[in-house]
């Protein structure tokens, strides 16, 4: 258990910005599921947009790697653009 204040200060902001982080790392994964069920192009096109945005948004906020968020948009691309 922490002893100072700092440390206990340092716990609550942990826990505060772990509950954000998993929020917006299962949006991100909700939105990937969804594209990857997509079946017309035209759904997959809509879907991209939105799911592109987040996943740069979370890249910027260092949630996912920025690396890991361009392999996830190339894989996305290829994908709808397989669609027909």
């Amino acid at each position: 258990m922490a002893h100072h204040a700092s440390a206990k200060k340092r716990i609550r902001q942990s826990a505060k910005l772990r509950v954000h982080n998993r929020y917006y790392a299962k949006t991100m994964r909700n939105l990937i599921r969804d594209l990857r069920s997509a079946t017309s192009k035209k759904e997959g096109e809509a879907l991209l947009a939105k799911t592109i945005s987040l996943i740069d948004r979370n890249a910027k906020r260092h949630i996912i790697h920025k690396n890991k968020a361009g392999n996830l948009k190339s894989e996305l691309m290829l994908y709808v653009n397989k669609l027909s």
